[in-house]
């Protein structure tokens, strides 16, 4: 069975289906190819990241696929529902990029409360009392009121080292169920924190000092936060969008920074991937990261391995 990775699979993940008699493809396959190579090479398995989509005319096209694997949580650019209709396995991997995405949204948090990301910029070519002075305003992040949008796996994970932070973590997310956040604190020393969610983005942005969205892309193309809800937030709020490009209004987004009302927001997606508005890369108070939530090694290992293990559930082992 020839599985095609065609944006990318670990060395790991490679290892893993190998052992178990798959044939893995890693060569990259344009967009315009996808269809007549699945056929041509009889491709019964597709692996993707953010950058191929699966959309019904591939899948109506190609009737020997049989799994379709997104590695990473978001499938908006896979026809889920339709693929499954149609009798294929549709699997993603859920769990293995919570906590990379967690570190860089707190790596975020930690450069715009100090305008490290414009502070980088100018260091090299700026007069150095002029940049002390305009960067002598930072932040500390204990104490301060952290929202999390979006509870799920990433969402807790970002709680726990928020926590460990010293910040105060209100969650947003329609399962109100109380969560345990696990704190890991080294040398061995662990602890639990109890998280019950609210239902309120409204109740959660008004009283935040930093919010960190982890949201799907709405199905109906709306932006979670409008002009609406940042008016509704405290003036000098710090935001992290590390969810999926859209769920900002990103024309909104840049009036509420250059009014005050947002202090700094840093982007690790963007509406029009891969080619983001220049006016979104060029702000001061944005911070920008293209696309790397998941992208560390650990994260990429993990990903393989349990795309990998999945298709085995599914194919059994083939050697």
């Amino acid at each position: 069975m020839k599985v095609l990775a065609n944006d990318g699979i670990s060395q790991a993940g490679i290892n893993a289906l190998e052992l178990g008699g798959y044939t893995v493809l890693t060569d990259k396959i344009e967009q315009s190819d996808l269809i007549a190579e699945i056929n041509k090479q009889n491709i019964e398995v597709v692996l993707v990241r953010s950058a191929t989509t699966v959309r019904k005319d591939l899948i109506d096209a190609c009737p020997n696929l049989k799994l379709i694997g997104r590695g990473g949580v978001g499938m908006d650019n896979i026809d889920v529902e339709y693929a499954r209709d149609n009798g294929k396995v549709v699997i993603n991997t859920p769990a293995a990029s919570s906590q990379s995405v967690a570190e860089l949204v707190m790596g975020h948090f930690l450069a715009i409360s100090r305008s490290l990301n414009d502070s980088y910029k100018n260091m090299s070519n700026g007069d150095f009392k002029t940049l002390k002075k305009k960067y002598g305003q930072g932040v500390e992040l204990r104490g301060k009121n952290l929202s999390i949008i979006g509870f799920g796996r990433i969402g807790q994970s970002l709680a726990s080292y928020a926590i460990g932070c010293g910040m105060n973590v209100t969650a947003v997310d329609l399962n109100t169920e109380k969560k345990s956040i696990p704190l890991q604190l080294g040398n061995n020393i662990s602890a639990s924190v109890e998280i019950e969610p609210i239902t309120s983005i409204d109740d959660a942005i008004s009283s935040a000092d930093f919010i960190s969205l982890h949201v799907p892309k709405q199905e109906d193309g709306s932006a979670v936060f409008g002009a609406s809800e940042f008016e509704k937030m405290k003036d000098g709020v710090r935001i992290v969008n590390a969810a999926r490009g859209g769920v900002m209004d990103e024309e909104a987004l840049i009036n509420a920074l250059d009014s005050g009302k947002v202090a700094a927001v840093a982007l690790d997606v963007f509406e029009n991937e891969p080619n983001p508005k220049q006016s979104l890369l060029s702000h001061d108070k944005i911070a920008c990261t293209p696309h790397i939530g998941a992208a560390t090694v650990e994260a990429q290992d993990r990903i393989g391995t349990e795309l990998a293990a999945s298709i085995i559930a599914n194919f059994g082992i083939k050697a």
